[in-house]
């Protein structure tokens, strides 16, 4: 589907100029608006929002560069593209110097106006999808999606808004499935270090013999395989944070250059010879008693002293109850979206099975419960047959497990038939009868798949 039009402002005091450009541009796909001088120039930019700005050094009233000085401190963000005399290129150079995104010469080649002009927009929608991205991180990742009322919810709440603050290690403790890596995440997206990358390492599922390489990197050589130079997730996680899952089942050997990554912020590749500095916050979790593991002498005490500095115990899902309404509600209503059908509630007799099991598999399970029985669910409500229980499945189970395997499958396959038909469509500039032809359907056929799959282009 295309993008929304992006807004250009171009300034020149030529009504020719202005023509030309606003028809291109126009053509292009941007919606152009124009000035024929600095000061109207700036009247439009404190009234509307511009991606780019094209402008003329040369006018009348005011200077190009004045121009350029006072956009920028009205919306630092705006990309402003010069148009200069071929014989002024050392002011269009200077103008670059002092915030200009580019240039290009008059009299313009359109191709190559077409050009600069396009490289800013780009530049300045992937700008936009970075934010967007940011904030639906955000979003997904705050404190609203960390829920529950339970005593003990409300103490992890307390120690998060106390350790977001600051940049000292975290260690999540607690079992399986109980959301130390949306804790993890919250951490992060919610601190300084937002802006920055967020990498997970599972150190249980990777062997032992690649773990050190996929920490740290490798040189080119360093070993059989190691085809090319590679940067490991510390290296990629300067300025942000590195998140170790499941760092009990780490080896002492690698454990004890974690230590020196906490203790001196450095490390070397595997391989290599230069010591690189890096700047990360760690945050560990584990689901195992490290003191006991260091009693077996297979966790280093140092190491768990300096990841304990503020730990963050998760409680099971069996020790708040009084959350799993609150969270399998939570669950429906995001489950159903994603499957589209209309499940809006869970009865009261599910619901006190809900609140009677034990959730071995803690909040992970419960989710997959919730989404096993939207699936399995005929109406609007979650009844307690529709419920289906790790622990208490056995051969009924599987019948039903199997009804829910072929639903995915279904739904996995129109997944992938509504991605191949926007492909289509986008191929064809969103004429169907082309699209129709691409895919070697008829139009009413393609007509009839698009309503059934609902696309809209």
């Amino acid at each position: 589907m295309e993008n929304p039009a992006s807004s250009v402002l171009v300034v020149d005091d030529e009504e020719s100029v202005l023509s030309l450009l606003e028809a291109s541009l126009t053509k292009m796909g941007c919606k152009v608006t124009t000035a024929r001088d600095g000061f109207e120039a700036l009247d439009q930019v404190k009234e509307k929002l511009f991606d780019v700005v094209v402008l003329d050094l040369k006018m009348p009233k005011m200077d190009g560069l004045d121009v350029l000085h006072a956009v920028k401190e009205i919306n630092p963000d705006l990309l402003v593209i010069i148009m200069t005399a071929y014989g002024s290129i050392r002011t269009a150079i200077d103008a670059m110097k002092e915030g200009a995104y580019d240039y290009f010469t008059k009299p313009f080649d359109l191709d190559e106006m077409r050009i600069v002009v396009k490289k800013a927009v780009d530049t300045q929608r992937l700008k936009k999808e970075n934010r967007d991205l940011q904030e639906k991180l955000e979003k997904r990742f705050g404190f609203g999606n960390i829920i529950g009322v339970s005593e003990k919810i409300q103490k992890v709440y307390t120690l998060i808004e106390k350790v977001i603050p600051s940049d000292v290690t975290v260690l999540l403790k607690g079992e399986t499935g109980t959301g130390k890596e949306l804790v993890a995440q919250t951490i992060h997206y919610s601190s300084a270090r937002k802006k920055g990358p967020y990498i997970r390492i599972n150190c249980a599922a990777i062997p032992e013999s690649l773990l050190e390489s996929e920490l740290f990197g490798h040189e080119k050589g360093s070993f059989t395989g190691a085809t090319t130079q590679r940067e490991g997730k510390f290296e990629l996680g300067h300025q942000g944070t590195v998140f170790l899952d499941e760092i009990g089942d780490m080896s002492l050997a690698t454990q004890s250059k974690i230590l020196r990554v906490l203790q001196e912020h450095e490390f070397e590749r595997v391989g290599g010879k230069e010591t690189i500095k890096i700047d990360v916050r760690i945050i560990a979790a584990t689901n195992k008693d490290l003191l006991k593991a260091i009693e077996q002498k297979k966790f280093r005490e140092d190491l768990y002293y300096r990841l304990n500095v503020l730990p963050i115990f998760l409680p099971p899902l069996r020790e708040r109850r009084e959350d799993i309404p609150l969270l399998a509600e939570h669950f429906l209503k995001e489950a159903s979206q994603e499957s589209q059908k209309k499940v809006e509630k869970i009865s009261p007799q599910a619901m006190k099975r809900l609140i009677e099991y034990d959730w071995p598999g803690n909040i992970r399970e419960l989710k997959n419960v919730i989404q096993r029985a939207i699936i399995l669910s005929d109406g609007e409500s979650i009844l307690p047959d529709h419920l289906l229980f790790e622990s208490e499945l056995g051969d009924m189970g599987q019948r039903k497990r199997d009804q829910a395997g072929a639903f995915l499958l279904e739904k996995r396959l129109a997944e992938e038939e509504k991605k191949f038909i926007i492909q289509a469509l986008e191929k064809s500039s969103g004429v169907q009868t082309r699209t129709a032809r691409l895919l070697g359907l008829s139009r009413r056929s393609l007509q009839y798949r698009m309503q059934k799959l609902g696309i809209k282009f």
